[in-house]
């Protein structure tokens, strides 16, 4: 807090302590003019606030009606109400935690009285000093990125309905043979196979927002330097408790290479070549581990033409101008494309 704002907060305490006094006239007017010192207050028309989506996550941006929830009088955090009958606060400026607590219980009260069930707070970094009455008055946190924490309260009598946080995470094994049937593999070094020598196909986590064909492909070109073109989800696994108590959804892709010149990623990746099929599979931590024999099994009938994957295709919706991929066996694509409901 600068030496300004310092001053003006410390003076505006000292005008409080002075409300309570018998000799102070209409002290619920004084105290009225400053929270109006304290907090900020809204300009303009009724409902005319603009919500920046930056101070909501991704799910909470979808939800969120953009409408301001009314007051009754000063004293209570500024909140918009999202579509499940819920608040979501939004903490734009610095605030001293004492004075933060304060209006959180007020701000409860109120939402309760109005029938409210959810509330929504996104702290960034700059109001990390509130998190501590946050948890005071119930909250709890519900997830956390490098720049904010989101904590939560389900405030009426009555079952908590509010969303789990993201249950799974999402990785990619890349499948590449080029033509003398040899398959890209490569030794990392950390993880659980680094020193064993083991050769492993790419593997590697999907990044938020990005698309499984689109991850596949990075994550062969950023460890081996390879050019590839994904061509099916060939299968996928899941496995549970295994990334912070988190589920993994897990998916297998064939990828046609387009180059074959290894440039392997020094910082992760110990050593990358093509090694023949039959070398690979004769790997004892191929042979001693189910999943991994019956993978390159798949992959080698793909190569064969005798196993069909799901294809990718690019779909919008009706309800979007965005578009998304639809994952599919397109045996009989063309005539499912052709036909008519």
């Amino acid at each position: 807090m600068s030496f300004r704002a310092s001053k003006l907060f410390s003076s505006s305490l000292f005008a409080a302590s002075k409300l309570f006094s018998k000799s102070s006239p209409s002290p619920q007017l004084q105290i009225t003019n400053l929270f109006r010192s304290l907090i900020p207050q809204p300009q303009g028309p009724k409902n005319s606030y603009s919500f920046h989506r930056s101070y909501m996550s991704a799910a909470l941006a979808s939800v969120a009606k953009e409408e301001e929830v009314p007051n009754k009088g000063i004293g209570t955090l500024r909140a918009v109400e999202d579509q499940h009958g819920g608040v979501i606060v939004k903490m734009e400026e610095p605030m001293n935690s004492s004075v933060f607590a304060s209006l959180l219980e007020a701000s409860i009260s109120q939402w309760r009285e109005q029938g409210k069930k959810g509330v929504w707070i996104k702290l960034d970094r700059e109001h990390s000093n509130l998190v501590d009455p946050a948890v005071k008055a119930g909250f709890r946190f519900h997830h956390a990125e490098p720049d904010y924490v989101m904590l939560v309260n389900w405030i009426p009598n009555t079952a908590d309905t509010l969303p789990a946080n993201a249950s799974h995470r999402v990785a990619v094994g890349a499948f590449v043979m080029n033509a003398k049937r040899e398959v890209l593999v490569v030794q990392e070094s950390n993880g659980r196979f680094s020193g064993t020598g083991f050769w492993k196909l790419p593997t590697g986590g999907v990044d938020e927002g990005e698309d499984i064909c689109t991850a596949a492909v990075r994550e062969v070109k950023e460890e081996t330097g390879i050019d590839t073109e994904f061509v099916e989800v060939i299968a996928f696994k899941e496995r549970h408790k295994c990334f912070f108590g988190k589920s993994e959804l897990f998916f297998f892709c064939m990828l046609q290479p387009h180059s074959f010149k290894i440039q392997r990623q020094v910082s992760e990746i110990e050593a990358a070549q093509w090694m023949g099929i039959e070398e690979y599979m004769a790997q004892p931590l191929v042979r001693e581990n189910e999943m991994f024999e019956f993978v390159t099994k798949i992959g080698i009938s793909k190569i064969d033409g005798k196993y069909k994957g799901l294809s990718s295709m690019l779909c919008s919706t009706s309800s979007s101008t965005k578009k998304s991929y639809l994952y599919f066996n397109n045996k009989d694509a063309a005539r499912m494309l052709a036909s008519k409901l």
